[in-house]
C-alpha cells in the first residue's frame, strides 16, 4: 500500500469538493453572514447543535464567536447545545435523544436569535426537532447539510438558509463544513468591524 499516495488523494478530492461548491454555496453563505449578523446587532443570539463531527464544529463555531476568530473584538453571543453533560444526559434519559436539542431551543431561544444546525446527512433526528422548535419561536434558521440536504433541506421554508455541500462523502462533507463556519466568522467579524 502507498500510505503517500493515499493521503494526496485526500488532500486532492478535499481541494476538488471544496472547488466545487464555491458556486453553489458562495451566495447562501454570505446570506448566513448578513441574517447572523443582523440578529448579533439586534440583540439576538445564535445557537449552535450537530452531533459527532458537527457537535465539535458547532463548538467550534461559538468559540470562535465568544472569543475571537482573527481579530479582537468584543464577545458574540453563541451557545453550542452540545455541551451541557446534564442537560443532554437528563432529556435524553427522561424524553428522548431526539428532544436534546429542541429543548435547549424552546428554553433559550426568541424570535430573531439564530439556530446553526449542522447535519452532514441532513437526516439526525434531534436536529430536525431542534429546527422545529427554532421555527415555532420564530427564529432564524441556518442549516448546514451534505447528501442533497436530506429531511432538513425538505423541512426549511423560504425565509431559512441552506448551506449545502454538493458531495456525497461524510469526510468531505465535513472539511467543507469547517471552511464554511470560517467564513461564517470572518463574514461576521468584517460587517462588525468595517472591514473591506
Amino acid at each position: 500500500m502507498d500510505l503517500i499516495a493515499r493521503v494526496a488523494k485526500h488532500f486532492e478530492d478535499s481541494a476538488q469538493t471544496k472547488q466545487q461548491a464555491i458556486e453553489q454555496m458562495a451566495a447562501p453563505i454570505a446570506a448566513a453572514i448578513e441574517t447572523m449578523t443582523n440578529s448579533l446587532i439586534n440583540g439576538g443570539k445564535i445557537l449552535a447543535c450537530g452531533n459527532g463531527g458537527s457537535a465539535g464544529d458547532a463548538q467550534h463555531f461559538a468559540a470562535e464567536l465568544i472569543g475571537r476568530f482573527e481579530a479582537e473584538r468584543h464577545e458574540l453571543a453563541a451557545i453550542a447545545l452540545t455541551t451541557d453533560s446534564s442537560i443532554l444526559t437528563a432529556v435524553a434519559n427522561d424524553y428522548s435523544f431526539s428532544q436534546i436539542f429542541s429543548k435547549q431551543v424552546r428554553g433559550l431561544g426568541h424570535a430573531g436569535d439564530v439556530l446553526l444546525a449542522i447535519s452532514t446527512s441532513g437526516n439526525s433526528a434531534n436536529v430536525v426537532e431542534a429546527i422545529k422548535a427554532a421555527h415555532q419561536a420564530e427564529m432564524h434558521v441556518v442549516a448546514l447539510t451534505g447528501k442533497g440536504g436530506g429531511q432538513i433541506g425538505e423541512m426549511l421554508r423560504d425565509s431559512d438558509i441552506h448551506l449545502c455541500v454538493p458531495a456525497e462523502r461524510t469526510a468531505r462533507i465535513q472539511e467543507t463544513h469547517l471552511l464554511t463556519i470560517h467564513c461564517l466568522c470572518d463574514g461576521i467579524d468584517a460587517l462588525l468591524l468595517g472591514v473591506e
